[in-house]
């Protein structure tokens, strides 16, 4: 799993095993044994790959996609595809769910972007956001609280 990982997000980088190899400090034939898989990078050279790539040390080691799309960056979710019913229902996956605290009877928020696409935010977060932005909005006018 780690090989064809680190195959892949060197492709996505567009790096040589090369390029790769100097940004890391170890030989180019390391690279190319990790990436057939050959042998393990240690580590610390885990470590720098993942730092490399912005990928979590998780993923670089154990990500498998079922959808044949890449590893995401480090802090972004692929958690898989929900299928609207009947009457417009959907199952949130339960990783989703456990990651960003949400559980039964919790108000989510969704909003919309015609180019972009759709997005659910607990209400949880908007209020945050608010209260930030407010914040922001009182030190920029010099109201003082």
């Amino acid at each position: 799993m780690i090989s064809m990982n680190l195959k892949e997000l060197r492709k996505q980088h567009h790096y040589t095993q090369e390029d790769v190899a100097e940004k890391i400090n170890v030989s180019r034939q390391a690279v190319a044994k990790w990436e057939k898989g050959e042998s393990t990078p240690d580590i610390e050279s885990c470590i720098a790959l993942a730092q490399l790539y912005q990928v979590t040390l998780d993923d670089l080691v154990n990500y498998q996609s079922d959808m044949g799309l890449g590893i995401p960056p480090t802090g972004k979710h692929l958690f898989g595809v929900a299928v609207v019913g009947e009457r417009g229902q959907i199952v949130i996956p339960k990783k989703a769910r456990d990651l960003f605290k949400i559980e039964v009877g919790d108000s989510l928020i969704i909003v919309g972007d015609e180019e972009r696409g759709l997005a659910i935010v607990p209400e949880s977060y908007t209020q945050k956001f608010f209260d930030q932005a407010l914040t922001v909005n009182k030190h920029t006018r010099g109201d003082a609280e």
